[in-house]
């Protein structure tokens, strides 16, 4: 390959190039939004499958809305994010009142708790698989960690 000597044009035309390269790697960096329904595949006999979209997002940076499960305790720097509002602590109550659709928020830092019945979106990184906290001894299918939320619009 034969070296060019730069001239004036090659320059805008490479910081064209190397613009245009950060936007779509900004772009395609954009966290990807999951709702409840886009977690499972099937659900069967044999239990539940995940979906293609959620096999596919591991370890990818998602947006999730659902509503916060009242927290075991106020200093937990996790808690379970559900389709639809809770009254009560899903721990606190019988196994037939815990929602099939859940996933387990792990805190980037600690915040303030939202009410329950309060729309949140979190943001953070898909971890998908059965997985046990070692401090608490929870187990968890799905998981965003290194996460943050905020009340959704």
């Amino acid at each position: 390959m034969e070296c060019r000597p730069i001239t004036r044009r090659g320059m805008l035309l490479g910081s064209a190039t190397v613009c245009l390269s950060q936007a779509l790697r900004s772009a395609s960096a954009a966290p990807a939004p999951l709702t409840f329904d886009d977690l499972y595949g099937k659900i069967g006999v044999l239990g539940m499958s995940f979906s293609d979209k959620v096999k596919t997002l591991a370890g990818q940076d998602v947006t999730m809305q659902g509503f916060m499960a009242p927290p075991l305790k106020a200093e937990a720097k996790f808690f379970v994010l559900t389709e639809i509002p809770m009254a009560l602590c899903p721990f606190c109550s019988s196994d037939a009142d815990w929602p099939d659709n859940i996933v387990v928020i792990y805190l980037d830092q600690a915040q303030t708790f939202e009410q329950a019945n309060a729309l949140i979106e979190v943001a953070g990184r898909l971890e998908v698989g059965s997985w046990t906290d070692p401090e608490t001894g929870f187990v968890s299918l799905l998981r965003i960690v290194d996460a943050h939320f905020y009340r959704a619009a």
